[in-house]
């Protein structure tokens, strides 16, 4: 039977101080019965001899320590996990909030998982496509990796995630795909906007959707993306699906885990983080992936907004190092009124090599992706010096060079947000643009690959 403690001895903001306990554990989920028969929950915080911090996942505001009891439920927190949470919107901590029935749980997991052995991975190596150009053909997404999406204040990374929750597919395969999206410390205007497109577009019957509000307390935004991952393990090791996870906006949660370290009184790191802040991300990033021997997978795009649009800050910092590349948003594209406004240059995904090519997307994909990066940027500098000594400077190739820069992001990258591109579509654009250059300058691609797929016309012009 479990003990109840009727020692609460101070309760500060949302901490509180329980004596005489034993036998209590870590992370341990803790339920706050007042006399009045209203309960709330916490966590064990920490430890020390026969005293127990917890933090509570809602307000203390109302609640009287002299006739309350804590009840230690000797478990951390869990998610009732089932093939039936598709199609379903739940809160951060995993209770329905879309009127429908409460899951009846296949199983219980804990939301904080079980290390996967290194020895256990298999490799990434099969293309997702989301429909975006300067995602599939320049950035290859690839099934098991970890690629986020930096952003800034402002930018329209939501509009983002929803059009690549609503249109990634695995190609070729008959196997099932699912979506497991987790909003974090987002607006109640931007939660709103996410079940709307996803309930419009149908894309909801294929999704699970956690959302966290920022008026929820922090402690619940610190659950949010692992209740979403473990559900994502659920679905891909369990029913063999393969589930993208997008997570909105890491940013959010790191700032919830500071304002949980400071109320710890912990001693900060850069820009007042707390030094655990790499693993902690580590803790969430590395749950993406594959499992030899098993058919689902689990493939991650955290988003975060990079605070004063700075790509040092310890948030994308860290997350560059521990994740597999990154999309970067740019907001000259964004005044220039490119959607997505992309910038394909900084971007990188290192995995692109192992998801294109025959048999996965197109044979001449890696030529013509090498080429499209090479003369976007010639581009750029030629549109560059042309603004310091003038367009007279430039000889007629930067010229064309020039044009071709202006072409790429006006018919490449920027699509908009309804638009669903096939690889197929995305390459033949590349090719018309890549018409716009003397052939003689084409030098990264194979000439079979120009016989078959430079368009007929101005090859010959050419």
């Amino acid at each position: 039977m479990r003990k109840e403690y009727k020692t609460i001895s101070e309760v500060v903001g949302p901490l509180m101080m329980v004596e005489g306990v034993d036998g209590v554990k870590y992370d341990e989920l803790v339920e706050i019965e007042q006399a009045s028969g209203e309960i709330r929950i916490g966590k064990v915080l920490e430890i020390n001899q026969d005293k127990a911090l917890v933090q509570l996942f809602e307000s203390s505001q109302g609640l009287k320590i002299s006739d309350a009891k804590a009840r230690f439920l000797g478990h951390g927190t869990q998610l009732g996990v089932s093939a039936d949470m598709l199609g379903r919107v739940f809160d951060g901590m995993g209770r329905p909030i879309d009127g429908g029935p409460a899951i009846i749980p296949e199983k219980r997991l804990d939301i904080n998982g079980a290390p996967l052995n290194p020895a256990a991975r298999d490799y990434p190596a099969e293309f997702i496509q989301t429909g975006i150009s300067a995602i599939d053909g320049l950035n290859t997404l690839v099934r098991g990796q970890k690629l986020p999406v930096f952003s800034g204040s402002g930018l329209p990374h939501a509009q983002l995630a929803a059009q690549i929750a609503r249109q990634a597919k695995v190609r070729g395969t008959n196997e099932s795909f699912a979506v497991v999206f987790a909003a974090i410390g987002i607006t109640f205007e931007e939660a709103d906007f996410f079940i709307k497109d996803f309930r419009k577009t149908g894309a909801i019957e294929r999704a699970v959707l956690f959302m966290n509000l920022a008026n929820d307390p922090a402690v619940e935004r610190i659950s949010t993306p692992r209740m979403a991952i473990t559900c994502a393990e659920y679905l891909a090791y369990e029913l063999g699906m393969h589930v993208l996870v997008i997570l909105t906006d890491i940013t959010n949660y790191a700032e919830a885990l500071r304002e949980v370290s400071a109320a710890r009184k912990e001693v900060p790191g850069r820009r007042g983080y707390p030094g655990y802040l790499y693993t902690d991300l580590a803790s969430l990033y590395e749950r993406a992936g594959r499992i030899r021997g098993n058919p689902g997978s689990i493939t991650q795009i955290p988003i975060l907004s990079m605070p004063e649009d700075d790509k040092t800050h310890p948030i994308p910092d860290l997350t560059g190092y521990i994740t597999e590349g990154q999309i970067m948003l740019s907001r000259e594209l964004y005044l220039k009124g490119i959607v997505p406004p992309i910038d394909v240059l900084p971007s990188l995904s290192r995995l692109k090599d192992k998801g294109i090519g025959k048999g996965k997307t197109r044979e001449d994909h890696a030529d013509t992706m090498n080429q499209l990066f090479s003369a976007y940027a010639r581009g750029k500098d030629a549109k560059s010096l042309a603004v310091i000594l003038g367009e007279a400077a430039l000889s007629d190739v930067d010229k064309l060079y020039a044009k071709f820069a202006d072409a790429f992001e006006k018919e490449y990258v920027s699509q908009g947000y309804t638009t669903n591109r096939s690889i197929e579509e995305t390459l033949d654009i590349g090719w018309k643009l890549l018409s716009i250059l003397p052939r003689t300058e084409l030098k990264r691609i194979r000439d079979e690959y120009l016989d078959n797929y430079l368009p007929k016309q101005e090859a010959e012009e050419a």
